[in-house]
């Protein structure tokens, strides 16, 4: 087998992070394919910023704000940008199918909505989106399909994914409702899940990789508010995810993330989260 080392990262905003010392990172990170979130950009600076990669970017409608991309060293197969129906998904979700060693993967960059607790026209697209992915993430890893969803999803499943996580029950972010989602995302394939919320549904039986390597500690953090000492006090969230299929989670190893040494050589608020699968 071929291993396949895929990294996703929040670059908030591409332009921002190549100057920050992204290449400094990206030189040295070995990574056949890279996902990025929040690009705030339009495809030329994508291909300026990273030059010799290939490139699919899903820019968003408002410029200057999200926008999904996905960087590789060979050439996708296939590329798809509409999974929602009429939600609105412009710059959150882009898919990518790449063959290695015979096998096909699909890779997606998402980002998912901030949301806003008790303002539905913010929190709303955010259930939304959520719904969507819930019925697409079948539809990924149906016939035992190799897929892997990546990036900023804008949600702390547990208690242990986020410093303070009492002080934000009622925050979205950490809302009973939205970690019930992944709940069903992660619960066994097939079995009956009962939500954080109360909720009940049916496990999907993907994996959460970073869980997975890591197992039952707090964090590592993935994102830290740039109000007061967070990044010094290491109080961040863990909200950029490796979901994998559960044949591909099953291949998953070396997960890193690319926390940066102090606050002053951050290239973005967010670090790289890096996986090695073996494919092929």
């Amino acid at each position: 087998m071929a291993r396949l080392r895929i990294s996703s990262v929040n670059v908030n905003g591409i332009r921002a992070a190549v100057r920050n010392g992204m290449h400094d990172w990206l030189d040295t990170a070995d990574v056949d394919v890279l996902t990025m979130q929040e690009v705030r950009a339009p495809r030329a600076e994508l291909e300026k910023a990273l030059p010799g990669w290939e490139i699919l970017d899903h820019e968003a409608t408002a410029k200057g704000r999200a926008g999904v991309a996905i960087a590789s060293r060979v050439p996708a197969t296939a590329s798809r940008i509409d999974f929602a129906g009429d939600l609105d998904t412009n710059g959150r979700w882009i898919e990518a199918d790449f063959t290695v060693g015979g096998e096909s993967v699909t890779v997606v960059s998402a980002y998912v909505f901030t949301g806003e607790a008790e303002t539905p026209a913010k929190q709303d697209p955010k259930w939304a989106m959520l719904d969507a992915m819930q019925a697409r993430l079948p539809e990924l890893s149906a016939n035992e399909g190799l897929a892997l969803v990546t990036g900023d999803l804008n949600v702390g499943h547990r208690e242990l994914d986020i410093r303070n996580w009492k002080g934000n029950v009622k925050k979205s972010g950490f809302l009973p409702r939205e970690r019930a989602y992944f709940d069903r995302f992660l619960g066994s394939a097939g079995e009956p899940v009962t939500g954080v919320d109360g909720s009940v549904g049916t496990g999907l039986g993907w994996v959460d990789v970073g869980r997975a390597h890591h197992g039952e500690v707090d964090g590592p953090y993935t994102w830290w508010s740039s109000r007061g000492k967070a990044f010094d006090n290491d109080t961040g969230w863990r909200i950029d995810y490796h979901l994998a299929s559960p044949v591909l989670g099953a291949r998953a190893s070396g997960y890193t993330i690319g926390r940066a040494a102090s606050w002053d050589t951050r290239w973005s608020d967010h670090a790289p989260v890096t996986v090695d699968y073996e494919v092929g």
